[in-house]
């Protein structure tokens, strides 16, 4: 046989015949080891596999923890893909997300079977306890394996539609597969290894938690949610943990810088931070690099239509940054360009362009929606001679005279205001770089042609007003300045900029 991974289902049968007695997974009920984890996922693949059909959705309606992961490996085993519906979701996001996946089944807990409710008829409604109680069918389970083939869909993560709709991407086992294969190695990431999850399990940046954890060994402490609103007690469980890899929202960590949590207590075992989502402010990092010298800094890129990330890079420490923390270079097996307006490639530096991507850990595309697929993963214009499905972000980037890759920026960030044409991430990098700024978030409303700026700090919004004409043309600063305690975070931990704009709205 050839040793060729086309499941994901391999990493955690491997690991389990290598540390049948480790730790796997903690969170805040207890923990589990990797023995117990295979045989859970396998008796819920059992009791799946008599239900539902190969190939199709299965929502699960549930707090992210242990049982959960049970759940996503049992869907698994039995051929079917997982999607996490959130419970903190309204009640109207969740009817949208199964109107689009159409689920016969929604696996979920005794706490949210109500909720459940509102969404699926009772006889479509499974409890976990009952499906971890059956017993295992080793054949059955072995006769589903052998049809599976590496592109078949392993999850869904619905983000914002452009139409109000919510788009689910689509991912296969083999894009999984190819991007934590690099990416462990990349960061070597080892059996010793305790991996913090922050992310929500409905959130692409949990794909690195959960599948680095179950290649490599390492075990995965569950973070709970609550505690992110509580940075000392939320140290106090990093320390107590002994968490050595946080791959975290940049939203996350700048909540602990943002209240002086590292002059409380430092986590000095962590020894890499992987970071992603946003632009990290360099405040934040460097008060995180000061506290923790020897630890490894990563910038990480990537939408959650190509798994996860494609562009890394690795924080040189006295390096000058002012200029931005560039995306950086791809990922193995990534192939990352930049187009012009008129689909014409850029390889010179200094010139901005759209960001393109194409392989293997492209996401399979968006469920039950061609149009919007074929929109967005469309043929490379590049190549006629043959199809060559590339991944078109939406994003701005330049390469930087070293050959990096600097972001620049969404094409929908990019405003004209007072007749000339400026970049929202350039005021925020500028912004949150004076004395007395945390952070700063800006927000452009077209209707009153108004640009907003939203921050979190100790400076007086006149004087801000007042500092920034040395930075600034006029037509560049914000209109109004609105002074917050915090920031409004969507579900995946970034600002939340609608809900900003509305708030100026009410007004």
């Amino acid at each position: 046989m050839f040793d060729v991974q086309k499941n994901i289902l391999e990493y955690l049968e491997m690991t389990e015949k290598s540390f049948p007695d480790k730790t796997a997974v903690i969170d805040e009920s207890g923990q589990i080891t990797y023995s117990r984890l295979l045989e859970i996922s396998k008796r819920i693949g059992t009791a799946l596999a008599e239900k539902i059909s190969y190939g199709s959705p299965v929502a699960v309606l549930s707090e992210k923890s242990i049982l959960t992961l049970c759940v996503f490996f049992g869907i698994a085993y039995a051929g079917g893909f997982y999607v996490l519906i959130n419970p903190e979701l309204p009640a109207y996001r969740k009817e949208q997300i199964q109107s689009v996946l159409k689920a016969r089944y929604i696996i979920t807990d005794t706490a949210h079977k109500d909720m459940a409710l509102s969404v699926s008829a009772e006889e479509n409604i499974l409890d976990i306890e009952e499906l971890v109680s059956r017993d295992i069918d080793e054949q059955l389970l072995a006769d589903i394996r052998r049809r599976m083939i590496d592109t078949d869909p392993l999850y869904a993560n619905f983000t914002s539609g452009s139409t109000g709709v919510p788009k689910g991407v689509l991912v296969g086992h083999r894009s999984v597969t190819d991007f934590i294969d690099v990416f462990t190695d990349e960061f070597g990431i080892k059996p010793d290894d305790i991996i913090g999850n922050q992310a929500p399990f409905d959130f692409d940046v949990s794909v690195k938690d959960i599948y680095s954890s179950v290649k490599t060994g390492a075990t995965l402490v569950i973070i709970p949610k609550r505690l992110f609103s509580a940075p000392a007690q939320l140290l106090d469980f990093i320390c107590d943990n002994s968490v050595t890899t946080m791959i975290w929202a940049v939203s996350a960590i700048c909540l602990i810088s943002t209240f002086h949590g590292l002059d409380y207590r430092v986590p000095g075992t962590v020894k890499q931070i992987l970071f992603s989502g946003e632009e990290m402010p360099l405040k934040h990092l460097n008060n995180w690099m000061e506290h923790l010298p020897d630890a490894e800094f990563v910038n990480l890129y990537g939408p959650t239509e190509i798994t996860c990330n494609c562009t890394y890079h690795r924080i040189i420490k006295d390096r000058d940054y002012s200029a931005g923390i560039p995306i950086g270079k791809p990922f193995e097996n990534e192939r990352v360009f930049l187009l012009d307006g008129d689909n014409k490639l850029i390889t010179e530096s200094g010139t901005v362009g759209e960001l393109c991507v194409g392989g293997t850990a492209l996401a399979l595309g968006y469920y039950n929606n061609p149009e919007q697929t074929a929109k967005a993963f469309c043929i490379n214009p590049l190549n006629s001679n043959y199809t060559e499905r590339i991944y078109r972000t939406g994003d701005l980037a330049r390469y930087t005279d070293n050959g990096e890759l600097l972001f620049c920026g969404r094409k929908d960030f990019q405003i004209k205001h007072m007749g000339h044409r400026i970049e929202l991430e350039e005021i925020e990098r500028i912004i949150s770089q004076v004395e007395g700024v945390e952070r700063l978030c800006a927000v452009y409303d077209r209707e009153r042609s108004k640009l907003y700026g939203f921050y979190v700090g100790s400076i007086d919004k006149k004087d801000l007003h007042i500092k920034l004409r040395s930075y600034f043309p006029a037509y560049m600063i914000p209109n109004v300045f609105c002074q917050l305690d915090e920031f409004p975070l969507t579900k995946n931990g970034k600002v939340d900029r609608k809900v900003l704009l509305e708030m100026r709205k009410q007004k």
